[in-house]
């Protein structure tokens, strides 16, 4: 058995082989509908990413059909606020364009359009730009893209030249159960391309910081890069899209910018993953703290019920809350936490976190310790939408303007 051949898949990347060349193996593209369609120009995207900032904005149709009611009634009241919320939308993405298609971008500039969220057209650039991945300024974007996926291109080749047996055993075992448990349900962590192309990315930043190395949760947090990154070169749901339709130079395109962007985020919150987790045990103490301040009628029943913060807010804090939340939802908050910069995946996560669970705080009071366990385990949001994630993130906003800066509320530093 050779590495990433869990399953057969003639569209499946494998780099086990030595002698297989990542970038340019001679794979050629499925155009089968019910495995998502391929953007014409996914090349081109690939090669330069901005084309996605410069095609023309997506239209959509203001007129509902039928006559037209008069202003005012009752019947009208909804086109007229579709039609605000369509307009708002269009604004939005009228100044994401203006500011992304610079040739020097102006960063305060694009953080503060990112922070209330990113038009999911241009969301692939602006992640790997706020992350600081892509360069702002125009003329050596595309020259450091080809080089930054060439090296992790060389990277792979290197890891995985003697197959599986030149493997560290003890992290490709338990990188191989989990990722196929990673997003269960959605079919593009179903698919095998996927599925190696995850393994891979894994398994080189693990390799590549030997103080953590693969730590369970960490193929949660690249999920939202692989998805969103993917979406750029497919016209249909990247959730429901097998990439391995992709022309092979694109599908290594989209690992690559991954495996960076994964990386990236990683370094602002090594800590979450070395021996003991330290950072986790901060974030998680900090916690507490803070509940105990906004809402202790909460923490004291939480108490009273023998209830430990670790026992449910260790998750929250080890997989940014995506156990939690949608793929969808997940994505939208990475807009704000990106906006605020990369520590916000600690330091601000920590304000989200605790927004999340007070916003539960009448229900949970009504609860024993079961129930309570049991409910943190599996809640109730699977039918959030926008307006649920835009009234977390500013609550959120406003718990961090409070006490960020009166850090004497956290007791152990």
């Amino acid at each position: 058995m050779v590495v990433g051949e869990l399953e057969p898949d003639s569209s499946a990347v494998s780099l086990a082989d030595s002698d297989a060349d990542f970038v340019d193996m001679p794979i050629a593209p499925k155009s089968r509908p019910d495995l998502g369609v391929v953007k014409p120009d996914a090349e081109d995207i690939a090669r330069d990413p901005l084309r996605l900032v410069r095609q023309p904005i997506p239209q959509r149709s203001s007129s509902a059909g039928g006559p037209s009611s008069r202003a005012g009634s009752p019947s009208n009241e909804p086109n007229e606020r579709l039609r605000r919320e369509r307009s708002i939308k269009t604004n939005r993405k009228k100044k994401f364009v203006e500011c992304l298609c610079r040739e020097a971008i102006d960063m305060a500039e694009l953080r503060k359009l990112a922070w209330s969220g990113i038009p999911e057209h241009l969301r692939p650039v602006a992640w790997q730009m706020l992350l600081g991945y892509m360069p702002l300024h125009e003329p050596v974007r595309e020259a450091t893209l080809a080089r930054k996926r060439a090296e992790y291109a060389s990277l792979v080749e290197l890891t995985f030249a003697r197959g599986r047996d030149g493997l560290d055993q003890a992290i490709w075992h338990q990188i191989e159960i989990d990722v196929p448990r990673t997003r269960p349900g959605v079919p593009l962590w179903m698919h095998s391309t996927t599925q190696r192309c995850l393994e891979r990315i894994l398994y080189v930043w693990a390799i590549r910081h030997p103080a953590s190395g693969y730590v369970q949760g960490i193929n949660d947090l690249a999920t939202p890069f692989f998805q969103v990154f993917l979406s750029a070169y497919v016209e249909s749901d990247p959730e429901n899209t097998d990439p391995g339709i992709l022309p092979p130079s694109v599908l290594a395109a989209a690992e690559a910018d991954s495996f960076w962007c994964l990386t990236r985020l990683l370094d602002g919150i090594q800590d979450n993953y070395i021996s003991a987790q330290p950072g986790i045990q901060r974030s998680v103490r900090r916690m507490s703290e803070l509940v105990a301040r906004i809402d202790p009628p909460l923490h004291e029943h939480l108490a009273q019920q023998g209830v430990e913060f670790m026992q449910f807010a260790f998750r929250w804090m080890n997989c940014l809350l995506m156990r939690e939340l949608t793929v969808r939802n997940t994505v939208r908050m990475w807009d704000t936490y990106l906006a605020e910069g990369t520590d916000a995946f600690s330091q601000f996560h920590l304000y989200v976190c605790s927004a999340f669970l007070v916003r539960w705080s009448d229900k949970l009071r009504t609860m024993d310790f079961q129930g309570i366990i049991m409910f943190l385990q599996s809640l109730p949001t699977q039918d959030w939408g926008d307006h649920e994630m835009e009234m977390l993130l500013s609550q959120a906003f406003v718990l961090n303007s409070t006490w960020a800066n009166a850090q004497s509320h956290f007791l152990g530093k």
